[in-house]
């Protein structure tokens, strides 16, 4: 966990930013989460508040280079 701001608020804040600033979505952050939770609420919520991967820790090698591909990082 991070000491004074969560990952969520995090990944709202710079999407907020974007917005704020005219980025069109295909030339936003790509925002991968990396976190110990991986309960369906809270990967759902954070896909809705448009992360573009989420990987649960401890993080295996094989799934962050698959999702790096997948989001053409790799």
């Amino acid at each position: 966990m991070m000491p004074e701001v969560d990952g969520k608020d995090a990944l709202r804040a710079i999407r907020d930013l974007e917005k704020a600033s005219g980025r069109l979505p295909e030339a936003r952050a790509r925002i991968v989460m990396t976190t110990s939770l991986g309960d369906p609420r809270t990967v759902e919520s954070c896909f809705h508040d448009l992360c573009d991967g989420y990987l649960v820790k401890p993080i295996d090698r094989a799934e962050l280079l698959a999702c790096l591909r997948q989001l053409k990082l790799i």
